[in-house]
């Protein structure tokens, strides 16, 4: 299955997050050093486009900016903070699609 988030249908993702428009020549593994803001603190994470766009998508759903989600992320990491967003995406969809807590 090669879709990715923001393409798959009208308004939401297969997951029921929101639809966020993304460019769609952008290629989804494709790493790009990103800017965010973190306690006033500017600073950048190195993330595929697909997490990216993961996050934004989540963060919209949570009615945050993706500064505001990162800044929540920061807080509770123990490593790298693009790996702590990474996990952080992932765990998102896991429990949207399990249902479960983590």
């Amino acid at each position: 299955m090669n879709q990715t988030i923001g393409n798959l249908g009208a308004g939401s993702t297969a997951l029921g997050m929101p639809k966020i428009e993304e460019d769609q020549s952008i290629n989804p593994g494709e790493m790009r050093k990103r800017s965010v803001v973190i306690a006033g603190h500017r600073t950048s994470v190195s993330l595929e486009n697909a997490f990216w766009n993961a996050l934004k998508t989540i963060a919209l759903t949570r009615g945050l900016t993706v500064n505001q989600m990162v800044t929540e992320i920061d807080s509770r990491r123990s490593g790298n903070l693009s790996s702590a967003i990474r996990l952080f995406v992932l765990d998102s969809y896991r429990r949207q699609d399990t249902g479960r807590v983590a």
